[in-house]
């Protein structure tokens, strides 16, 4: 019985779409309902785009390299992923690329 690999990746690519539209619904929730939370458009956008860059990355890698590594890569790009969100959030490094 041969597996279609095509399958698998539609089924963790769905999971990747859901998780990062969960994730853009509690913060859309979050700016509606909290006056410390200030997101526009740009902001999901961007936030989207990350989310969904992040997570297709590491389909990819984990696709290419193996099981083996997963868990090395998966927090090789959560911790890029928290370093650009902070920095994008509050300039934690100071970048022209900083929040305020």
């Amino acid at each position: 019985m041969k597996i279609n690999k095509l399958n698998i990746l539609d089924k963790d690519a769905l999971f990747i779409i859901i998780v990062t539209t969960a994730i853009l619904v509690f913060h859309l929730f979050a700016t509606l309902f909290i006056n410390q939370v200030n997101w526009d458009f740009f902001d999901f956008l961007v936030a989207g785009l990350l989310l969904l860059g992040i997570g297709s990355v590491y389909l990819l890698t984990t696709k290419l390299l193996g099981i083996k590594h997963r868990r090395i890569i998966a927090l090789v790009l959560i911790t890029i992923l928290t370093l650009i969100w902070a920095e994008l959030a509050v300039g934690l490094f100071g970048t022209p690329f900083a929040g305020n």
